[in-house]
């Protein structure tokens, strides 16, 4: 069993930054891809982005590629992701996801995530 917790969220100006925090409980952190999604008002939640149980595998969705960085710090059971140049577009609840495994196909599907954080609200003023 893992449980997430996202923290660092807030409010920020558009061309902000924030850093998001997820927080993994147990031993076995290491042996999971960490992923991160957002979902917006009245909107599917969408892919973000993806980093592998090493840090060799990394991905982002185009919406976000250039200005969103994520990294983990498997010492610190800790996912995160750095948000530069915000825009009002990125507005959201960001979740953070662990899944065992996953493939360029599957990295984007919430089915491919097996433990969930309870999200973190990020709001991008114009």
């Amino acid at each position: 069993q893992v449980q997430l917790v996202e923290s660092g969220g807030g409010l920020v100006q558009a061309g902000g930054s924030l850093r998001l925090s997820c927080a993994a409980s147990g031993r076995t952190f290491s042996s999971y891809a960490m992923g991160w999604f957002r979902q917006a008002p009245g909107k599917e939640r969408e892919f973000v982005a993806i980093i592998g149980r090493s840090t060799g595998s990394i991905y982002y969705a185009d919406s976000v590629k250039g200005r969103f960085t994520i990294s983990r710090d498997n010492a610190k059971n800790t996912v995160y992701l750095q948000m530069n140049s915000l825009k009002p577009e990125d507005t959201a609840v960001y979740y953070c996801a662990a899944g065992a495994q996953f493939t360029r196909t599957t990295m984007s599907r919430q089915t491919n995530y097996d433990y969930w954080g309870q999200g973190t609200q990020v709001t991008v003023s114009s």
